[in-house]
């Protein structure tokens, strides 16, 4: 956790074990209490942070009841400062899982249709990370984080692979800013986004051959949550660019945590294991069009605003 004797005291390690269930339970109190206007509004990620303290991290002993709970004592009155002044990691828990899921809820607008079937923009609360496979084409995926690679030397497998037909349209999880863009020996053609608050690098690889991102995409370009940014492929595995070594179809998704820039491209990175979240955000997916015939991009149907992207 935690190295306290350090001079450099940033948090090290995270393992995320957080089950798609809890994520949906928790998120919908946040959600559910701030566009209801309720007198008690929560905040998801304190509930998951309270309850990591609860089971040690480990919530293969989720029990409903425990969150239960707790949402009946903020009811009665009490705070989360008096229900968490005793737990010795809470403070741990709640800035690692800030990290992971602090741009995946809030404010936002986004486009829907109204009565006469005109787009209009829509001001609300919820969730605004979307599903990195666009909306209505087909994935498997199943747990393989930590899973050996051997190509290039043994390691072990820093992501989810998501399986799919070459040419899905790829979306961005979350607005931020592309770090990195162009190929990998190891990712093929790869894209790299830093969120705005600089706590989460998200990776996107193994894009298509000949054509793996979206006409115009650059690096430094400001990136719009629900944003088509690629297409799925089988590149990578290669010194040599544009080449299909890998056998199996598939975007490579991982995500990076980052406490301080000395984490970023050195051994202490920490990447998490995202599968739960992806069965999380199947929920909210990203509907694209073909928007360019010529050069055969895809484009998404409703635009989204937030106000990192106003400023």
């Amino acid at each position: 956790m935690v190295n306290s004797d350090s001079e450099d005291d940033f948090i090290k390690w995270v393992d995320f074990t957080v089950p798609c269930k809890v994520l949906k339970l928790t998120s919908e109190l946040d959600i559910n209490s701030h566009n209801n206007h309720e007198n008690i509004t929560y905040n998801w990620i304190e509930l998951l942070a309270y309850l990591a303290c609860i089971y040690g991290g480990n919530f293969k002993n989720f029990n409903e009841n425990d969150l239960n709970k707790i949402v009946e004592n903020l009811q009665n009155g009490k705070s989360m400062e008096d229900l968490t002044s005793t737990l010795t990691f809470y403070d741990y828990y709640l800035e690692a899982y800030s990290a992971v899921l602090s741009g995946f809820i809030g404010k936002y607008s986004i486009e829907t249709l109204d009565e006469n079937n005109q787009k209009v923009l829509k001001n609300t609360y919820g969730l605004k990370a979307f599903l990195p496979i666009a909306k209505n084409y087909y994935f498997t995926h199943y747990k393989d984080f930590g899973n050996s690679r051997s190509y290039g030397f043994r390691r072990t497998h820093l992501g989810n692979d998501l399986m799919g037909s070459i040419g899905t349209p790829i979306i961005a999880v979350e607005s931020g800013i592309v770090e990195q863009l162009g190929w990998n020996q190891y990712g093929g053609w790869r894209v790299g986004i830093r969120s705005f608050d600089g706590k989460r690098y998200y990776y996107y690889a193994h894009l298509r051959k000949d054509h793996p991102y979206v006409e115009g995409l650059e690096k430094g370009d400001t990136i719009k949550a629900g944003d088509v940014i690629g297409y799925l492929g089988m590149t990578g595995y290669s010194i040599k660019e544009n080449v299909n070594n890998i056998n199996v179809a598939h975007l490579h998704f991982g995500m990076q945590l980052i406490f301080d820039e000395s984490q970023v491209d050195s051994p202490n990175e920490i990447w998490i294991d995202v599968y739960e979240i992806i069965e999380f955000l199947k929920s909210n997916t990203s509907e694209v069009y073909l928007s360019n015939n010529e050069t055969k991009d895809y484009s998404r149907k409703y635009d989204f605003m937030e106000e990192f992207l106003t400023e």
